[in-house]
Order: C-alpha cells, then structure tokens, then sequence
C-alpha cells in the first residue's frame, strides 16, 4: 500500500514537472512574437486615426489619470513637428460595460479619426458604434469637441445617438470627451517644452 503511493506521488510530480516546463517553455518561444503582434497591431490602429507621421508615437506615449480611467496619448510628429496626438481613452457606461475607443486628433483639437478598440456592446444594436461612419464619428470627424455641445441631442446636445443606441452613444461620447481633456493636458505640455 505504502509504496503504491509513493508510486503514485512520484508518477504525479514527473507529470506536473513535465507539464510545468513545457507550459514554460510555450511561453518563451510565443512570447517575442505576441509581443511583435501587439505593437504591430498599435501602430496599424495609430495610422487608422491620424494624419501621416514619420515617427513611432508608441515611443513617445503618457499615460495619465483621468476621473480614476488609466489614457494613454501617443504623439505623432512628421520630422519635428507634431501633427497629431491618438489617445486610448476608456468609459465604464456602455450598455454591456466598458468601451475602449482610440481617438486621433490634430495638434488643434479636431478629430481626424476614431476606431473602437474593444467593447461588449450588444450585437446590432450598440455594435454599431464599430461602425467606420456611425452617426458619432460623422459628427466628431473634422470637430472639436470644445466647439460641440458633448451629449446627444435627446439630453440637449449636438450628437446626433446611433439609433437604437443611446446608452452605448453617450458611454462613446463620454470615453471621447475623456480622451479631448487628455489631450488638451499633453499639447499644452509639449507647447510649453517647446517654447524658449
């Protein structure tokens, strides 16, 4: 009885031993290229969003706190000179929880472009906000959102809700005004760096 447990143990250490060093062992040889698919993968969303640069903004990023939210701000430069900033900006009031979109705006506070990172909103309807033209990039494109009055217009705003959509509208216009005050903090910042 004694040494068919010991079997037994030893049998169940070899197979976790085994199993350990070739969970080890995966992770080593996936790790460089999961690491090489998701910078890939930043810097295709960042030429999504903004005007042409020549630099690497995932270089040149901040990551700041904004009403308890982790946005991160990429500058991009053509040469010396910034010609955009692309900010990774969160809400927590989508219809089915949090929206994560990737703003790019001009050194002016326009909105060049906007794409949705990640969400779980429901499919068709609040979906839509993965739209490339949804009523809410239409808007935004080319505007400041300090030009705009930021909510949709059935609470008095001047955006226009995707139909059907009006939680998961003001969860992307919340996350997109989050995205414009870190921007705002970062370009003043750079201007001031700037300025002898």
């Amino acid at each position: 009885m004694e040494n068919t447990l010991k079997n037994m143990v030893l049998t169940l250490f070899v197979i976790t031993l085994i199993a350990a060093t070739s969970a080890g062992m995966a992770y080593r040889v996936t790790k460089e290229p999961i690491a090489q698919a998701k910078i890939a993968k930043t810097i295709s969303a960042l030429a999504r969003v903004l005007p042409a640069f020549d630099n690497d903004p995932a270089a040149e990023k901040q990551t700041l706190d904004m009403d308890g939210f982790p946005v991160t701000v990429y500058t991009a430069k053509r040469g010396e000179e910034t010609v955009g900033y692309a900010v990774r900006t969160t809400t927590k009031q989508g219809f089915s929880g949090e929206i994560h979109l990737l703003v790019g705006f001009l050194p002016d506070g326009k909105i060049h472009n906007i794409q949705v990172l990640q969400h779980t909103e429901t499919p068709g309807l609040g979906s839509k906000i993965t739209d490339p033209n949804n009523a809410l990039v239409v808007v935004f494109r080319g505007n400041s959102p300090a030009d705009l009055q930021m909510s949709v217009r059935k609470d008095g705003g001047d955006i226009d809700a995707i139909t059907a959509s009006t939680i998961s509208s003001r969860a992307y216009i919340d996350a997109v005004e989050r995205g414009y005050k870190a921007m705002r903090i970062i370009s003043k910042t750079d201007k001031e760096r700037r300025t002898p």
